[in-house]
């Protein structure tokens, strides 16, 4: 079981759609590769059969996400808590720097956003998920263990 926000099904929903809408487009391309021959040395071919192999394990990959996952209701969680959805203000205890984080069921891997994403099965999505505002986090990151202060929930 996996918590994810309604924009992340979304976004979800909509990469599981287009991956469908290629499956016609690829099964063409194999067609067209087949008519020009010898099978064992068409270049085409096996590109074509190998984008088809990733697309079908992206549209299997798509579905058990959905599967496995529950829309987190944001709309009963104490404004002090921590969930999915949330937009958090952290402080470095050590080095005073603040930084804003997003806690996301399933990350965009878009890096021009104003905040960091981060999941519920990471380091530090694993020590925000439900702390509350005004609470030291530890946190165990690749570059050793390290505290922060929740200053604020953002939204």
């Amino acid at each position: 079981m996996q918590y994810i926000t309604e924009e992340d099904k979304k976004r979800i929903e909509e990469k599981l759609a287009e991956c469908i809408g290629k499956q016609k487009i690829l099964s063409d391309r194999i067609g067209r590769a087949r008519e020009m021959g010898d099978l064992k040395e068409n270049a085409e071919y096996h590109a074509a059969k190998e984008d088809q192999g990733l697309n079908e394990l992206r549209i299997k990959e798509y579905k058990n996400k959905l599967a496995i996952s529950i829309v987190a209701d944001t709309e009963n969680i104490p404004e002090d808590i921590v969930f999915i959805g949330a937009i958090v203000k952290l402080r470095d205890i050590e080095s005073k720097e603040e930084e804003i984080y997003r806690l996301v069921g399933e990350p965009t891997n878009n890096f021009d956003l104003d905040y960091i994403e981060v999941s519920p099965s990471s380091p530090m999505g694993e020590a925000l998920l439900k702390a509350r505002v005004g609470e030291v986090i530890g946190v165990d990151l690749r570059r050793g263990k390290r505290k922060f202060e929740i200053v604020e929930i953002v939204s």
